[in-house]
């Protein structure tokens, strides 16, 4: 017979086993994505954080489609992801991560945006202007004031 103490130490083990590999926020994960005509493209990333996540880096935010199928999965799960040509994707490991993302991973995807918006912005100003004709004339498009590139703003 086992002693009441020993039994919940390897009970605790077996427990701790089972769920040391589970992916968690803070976990590296490397997982395979399977297609439909059967090939894998392998992505090794962290799960962190929506306000550290950062793809180009390797930081996978939390609340990501992906990461939330990924979320509560264990290595050698092949999981169901259907996603554009992707079928399912296989976990191959999981691991803890001792990266930290950038700090400043929330302030660089700002900037990021409101580039983007002020291109948008500038392509759509030069769509209206190729393509408007009014009875005083034509917009030139070539007429519209380029702005400083937000980098060089200080």
């Amino acid at each position: 017979m086992m002693s009441l103490s020993r039994r919940r130490l390897w009970i605790y083990t077996i427990y701790m086993k089972a769920h040391s590999d589970l992916i968690t926020v803070g976990c590296q994960v490397e997982v395979d994505l399977i297609d439909r005509a059967g090939k894998k493209e392998r992505l090794r990333f962290v799960i962190v954080l929506d306000e550290a996540a950062d793809f180009t880096q390797g930081y996978l935010g939390e609340n990501t489609p992906l990461a939330k199928v990924l979320l509560g999965e264990h290595p050698g799960n092949i999981i169901p992801y259907l996603k554009d040509d992707i079928l399912s994707i296989e976990v191959l490991a999981v691991t803890k991560s001792t990266h930290k993302p950038p700090k400043d991973g929330a302030e660089k995807r700002q900037a990021m945006m409101k580039k983007t918006m002020l291109e948008v912005e500038d392509t759509n100003a030069m769509v209206f202007a190729s393509s408007f004709s009014g009875k005083w004339g034509d917009y030139d498009p070539d007429s519209i004031p380029k702005d400083e590139k937000p980098e060089e703003k200080s």
